[in-house]
Parts: C-alpha cells; sequence; structure tokens
C-alpha cells in the first residue's frame, strides 16, 4: 500500500512539471467579461458585438488603428463591470504624444471610461486615463518608452478599498506602482463599450489618437492580482464555438 501512495506521488510530480505555464492562466476565468484575439471582428467570451472598424484594420491576427482610424465594440450584454483590469497586448508605430488608447472601457451614456492612454501627461509614457482624470495619477515608476516597435504587454487594475479605487499598472507584468483615487463607477450590460485607437468617445466623435498594432485585448470584471497578471500570456486560454471558456488551455495563436 505504502509503494501505490509513493507511485501515485511521483505520477502527480512529474504532471506538475510537465503542466505548461499558461496553465494558472484559470485564475478568475469566470471574471474574463471581454477578450478579443483580432483574428476577426468577434469577442471570444460573447458579451459584446463585434468590433465596428472605423477606418481601423484587422490584419494578420492584429487590430491596426492610426491617426483618425479607430474601433469600438458595443451593444455589452454581460455582468456589471466595477472592479476592472484592462489587459492589452501592443507595439507602438509612433512614439508622438497622440493621447489615444490601447484599451478603454466607456460608458456610452455619459462621460466614465478608464482607459490605457499613450503620453497624455507625461511624454513616451503608458497612464490610466479617465474621465476628468477622476481616476488619474502618473504611475511612480511608469517606465520611458524607447521607440524600438516592441510589443509590450499592458494591464492596469481596479481594486475596491474602501468604496474607493485602489488603481495599479503592470508593463510585462512588473508594477509599475499604485495609488488610490475615485470613487467606484459601474458599467452596465447595455451600457459600456470598448475602444481602442480613440481616448473615449461620445458617438462616434472624441479626442486622442494611437498609431499601433494591437494584438490582443482583455477585460476582467475584477482586479486581478499581481501574480495573476504575471500567468497571462497571449492567447493562451481556448473558447468552445459559443464563445464559452473552456478549462482546457492551449494556444490559439502561433506567430
Amino acid at each position: 500500500m505504502r509503494t501505490k501512495v509513493y507511485y501515485m506521488c511521483a505520477v502527480l510530480l512529474m504532471l506538475s512539471l510537465l503542466t505548461p505555464a499558461g496553465f494558472s492562466q484559470n485564475a478568475q476565468e469566470e471574471h474574463l467579461v471581454g477578450w478579443w484575439l483580432f483574428d476577426d471582428e468577434k469577442d471570444e467570451i460573447g458579451n459584446w458585438a463585434d468590433v465596428t472598424l472605423h477606418g481601423a484594420k484587422i490584419e494578420a491576427g492584429q487590430l491596426v488603428v492610426e491617426t483618425g482610424k479607430w474601433a469600438h465594440a458595443l451593444d455589452y450584454t454581460g455582468p456589471d463591470i466595477t472592479e476592472l483590469t484592462l489587459a492589452t497586448w501592443v507595439s507602438l508605430d509612433d512614439y508622438a504624444k497622440t493621447n489615444g488608447s490601447a484599451l478603454t472601457l466607456d460608458k456610452v451614456t455619459a462621460d466614465q471610461f478608464c482607459a490605457i492612454v499613450w503620453a497624455e501627461r507625461v511624454d513616451k509614457q503608458w497612464m490610466p486615463g479617465s474621465s476628468h482624470f477622476r481616476r488619474t495619477q502618473d504611475f511612480p515608476d511608469a517606465v520611458t518608452e524607447k521607440p524600438t516597435g516592441e510589443m509590450v504587454f499592458l494591464a492596469i487594475t481596479y481594486k475596491d478599498v474602501k468604496k474607493q479605487y485602489e488603481i495599479t499598472g503592470y508593463r510585462n507584468g512588473k508594477s509599475l506602482g499604485s495609488f488610490v483615487m475615485g470613487d467606484l463607477r459601474t458599467w452596465p450590460a447595455g451600457d459600456a463599450e470598448a475602444i481602442w485607437g480613440k481616448r473615449h468617445v461620445n458617438g462616434l466623435a472624441g479626442p486622442g489618437e494611437l498609431n499601433a498594432h494591437i494584438e490582443e485585448s482583455r477585460i476582467y470584471n475584477v482586479a486581478l492580482t499581481e501574480d495573476e497578471i504575471q500567468s497571462l500570456e497571449l492567447g493562451t486560454l481556448s473558447v468552445e464555438p459559443q464563445g464559452k471558456l473552456t478549462t482546457q488551455w492551449a494556444k490559439l495563436k502561433t506567430k
């Protein structure tokens, strides 16, 4: 009997060593409310209408935005979003100070948004954009980007701390620091849109531009932890045809 137990333990250890690094991405699976791979216009979760392209284009598995060319997804049907995580993989084509966004969560009926914004306050730095700067400060450890055309993984989390947001930024999994600012807001079903390129919009017009290739974007309705942020990799979740997440993890994209 003891030999059998030892054998079972050895097998479990071997399986754990063979588990792919991306397996840990099932953390907060149930809170992933928007997921865009940009192989087409669809949200893989099925909570958003297809991406509408306003001059932007989908090319070779990436969303390409330029000055005057942006995109958004409307008709959100998922659960309310109060706590949140914005995550996106982006490569800049132009390092000019254009104030646009690599991913925005915007409320359709009000001036209420959170965004991953390029260089609105400080040249060549990513920052947390928000309506009237209500949820905006410069991250203590913000990185000044060099014009290398590097694909960078950016994430901003918004955690409920005593009815205010604790806002933390990440670049390639490394924390850029945190601050507490702004009262809690909610983006409900039927009153939310995801935006790429523009900082935010009112209908079909709004400020900010971005010149970039965006590989993948995600919205969670929870603030991911640092360990969970570090577990995220491009295209490593899988979905069933209806957009329902499975528990089988495999790369969908090979670049």
